[in-house]
């Protein structure tokens, strides 16, 4: 009984920690992975990231959003409540035009979104070839995992994105 209590003395401070960053990881925030071209130029392919699972999902943000086989990084252009579409090129949301600095190219055109309650519209930076919510429709805030801006890897782009 004493060699029990020996050994579990010298394994407690391991399980602490093993249980904090497991807690850490499951509730705060964990490592991303940007997977293919629809943020570029704001984010490339492979370079990792901090997702802040506590972070407030707000236009402008770029988030990580669960779909159906699949995990995605965008941008979240229209909120619960707003109206959406694009013409000529340019994104209005609630019929104002917003300024996107970000984007590689121009948004083909679609129809007009109304969002519901618990509904998010986000896309990619880079247009023509983002699968968002122009194809796959709003996201609800159940499927937005937490939010990023803190890219880690490559060491290069260290610090936080714009």
């Amino acid at each position: 009984m004493e060699k029990v209590k020996s050994v579990f003395k010298e394994i407690y401070p391991y399980l602490i920690i093993i249980i904090v960053v497991v807690l850490f990881r499951t509730f705060i925030m964990s490592p991303i992975r940007v997977n293919g071209p629809s943020m570029d130029t704001t984010l490339k392919d492979g370079q990792l990231m901090i997702l802040n699972k506590l972070g407030k999902v707000e236009r402008g943000k770029i988030v990580v959003v669960d779909i159906p086989g699949d995990i995605i990084i965008k941008r979240v252009i229209a909120l619960p409540g707003d109206s959406i579409y694009a013409l000529d090129g340019k994104v209005y949301v609630n019929d104002e035009e917003i300024k996107e600095d970000y984007i590689l190219n121009e948004t083909s055109d679609f129809e007009k979104v109304f969002l519901k309650k618990d509904e998010y519209f986000v896309m990619g930076d880079n247009r023509e070839v983002s699968l968002d919510s122009r194809s796959i429709g709003p996201v609800k805030k159940s499927q937005i995992k937490g939010t990023t801006k803190f890219r880690f890897f490559p060491f290069t782009k260290f610090g936080i994105v714009k």
